[in-house]
């Protein structure tokens, strides 16, 4: 039973958002990332196109977003990180602690070999200039040129973070999230003109049930979660600085569909380019750091659209790192009463030191590269991201998932998304039973499939 509801009577006055359409930019940028641009397309190009498309719009509909109207309910209720959004609701003592303070691990281990990965789309914005002819294998096995780019790109994420809620985040996400939009519908346009277009579109659009595998379905839940940024407590945090009179389930709704749109967008740039250019959609993690340069360099105008597309990847993962840093910045401040700048400094630097190994994990040191210690297919980073950024945020959202429907009960998270809502209780009924059967159920039919290694 929860033993109190809402921050603590002597918590210092919460920094909010300053408008709806703040909040509403810097939720969609923290989900708009790598995830979207660079996980996505490959995964459909994996998953047979308009099938894969299709399984994914109805698993973020109908699970990513119920989950999310749960997270940003409970930061709302607490208006605490996730440590103390728990805390909040059982106390000091309970072992449910543990999840929060897995969020926020799960928040610095994330951000650093995220960031590694960053900053090779930021190389490859302006890779003309600092490495031209270099390969991508012989690009990320350069010490030297991988820890410089990490620590520049880690830097602009600090420096926007370090202004606060509203004047750092809610204002760079105000012009971030324009330019990302005015530069995919750039790169769309040159891809949907080239010659041979049309089959990539219809590829895209056209759903081929037939090859449609349970393998599928489930990376499209994985993804569905993944590119939302649940379980890592991010929608808690952010959540929390929202105000009692916002209407979560709208301001949700909008975020899910800005969060949508620009993955769909992701598929209009890369499928009629690659098809133009007769290149198999299914190349996997490569398409985009490898594959895509390819194409970029035998299409009319290629190096303005290769530019142009790294750069907009660059800030899909900068709004991303954002919400990554705010939640360990959010605990420090409100749990260990640091400052922001403190918490910012101290945390940014430990976080430089995380990546390293990340950064050092392809090619440039050999024992942390694949076929060193952590196996012949994968290297250090790769490891990070499966048993943390993959399987970890799994349980994150299953053991969160629990905790919302019913240690807090599903009943006291309807009753905070009723506030600023005008939500009627037929559909509240219906957001409880799949926050308190559904969602858990098909949370942990994904971990199956990580452990049993579907995913």
């Amino acid at each position: 039973m929860a033993s109190q509801s809402g921050p603590p009577l002597d918590a210092p006055a919460r920094e909010q958002w300053g408008s709806r359409l703040g909040f509403i930019l810097a939720a969609a940028g923290s989900a708009i990332g790598l995830g979207n641009i660079w996980r996505f397309p490959y995964l459909a190009g994996e998953g047979g196109g308009g099938a894969f498309v299709l399984v994914y719009l109805f698993c973020i509909l109908g699970i990513g977003m119920p989950y999310l109207f749960a997270e940003l309910s409970l930061g709302r209720n607490s208006q605490r990180n996730p440590v103390g959004a728990i805390e909040a609701i059982v106390g000091k003592r309970s072992a449910w602690l543990i999840v929060g303070g897995f969020c926020v691990l799960a928040g610095f281990i994330i951000l650093s070999y995220y960031s590694v990965i960053a900053g090779w789309a930021v190389g490859y914005a302006v890779k003309d200039i600092i490495a031209p002819g270099m390969g991508f294998e012989a690009f990320v096995a350069s010490p030297t040129l991988v820890i410089t780019l990490l620590a520049a790109f880690l830097g602009v994420t600090l420096l926007v973070v370090l202004g606060g809620v509203e004047q750092g985040i809610e204002r760079w996400s105000k012009i971030l999230l324009p330019v990302l939009l005015v530069l995919i519908l750039l790169v769309i346009f040159r891809s949907v003109t080239l010659e041979g277009a049309g089959e990539g579109i219809s590829f895209y659009l056209m759903p081929d049930f037939s090859g449609l595998t349970t393998e599928i379905i489930i990376a499209a839940l994985g993804q569905a979660f993944f590119t939302l940024s649940l379980g890592m407590g991010a929608m808690i945090t952010y959540g929390s600085y929202l105000s009692k009179k916002e209407n979560i389930a709208t301001s949700g709704i909008y975020v899910v569909v800005f969060n949508t749109v620009i993955a769909l967008m992701a598929g209009f740039m890369i499928f009629p380019a690659i098809f133009a250019m007769g290149v198999d959609p299914a190349t996997g993690p490569a398409l985009v750091f490898v594959v895509l340069p390819e194409v970029f360099s035998q299409m009319p105008l290629g190096g303005l659209v290769g530019v142009t597309f790294f750069i907009l990847l660059s800030i899909a993962a900068l709004t991303s790192s954002i919400s990554l840093l705010e939640v360990v910045v959010s605990y420090f401040v409100d749990e260990r009463s640091w400052s922001r700048k403190k918490s910012v400094l101290i945390i940014g630097g430990i976080t430089f030191l995380m990546a390293i190994p990340s950064a050092l994990s392809q090619g440039a040191v050999p024992s942390l590269s694949a076929g060193g210690i952590f196996g012949p297919e994968t290297g250090f980073l790769g490891f990070m991201d499966y048993y943390v950024g993959s399987l970890g945020l799994a349980l994150g959202a299953f053991f969160l998932s629990i905790f919302i429907g019913w240690v807090w009960g599903a009943d006291e998270a309807a009753q905070e998304m009723m506030q600023g809502s005008n939500m009627s209780a037929q559909v509240l009924s219906v957001w409880m039973f799949v926050i308190r059967y559904i969602i858990p159920l098909v949370v942990l039919v994904i971990i199956i499939g990580y452990i049993t290694g579907t995913l």
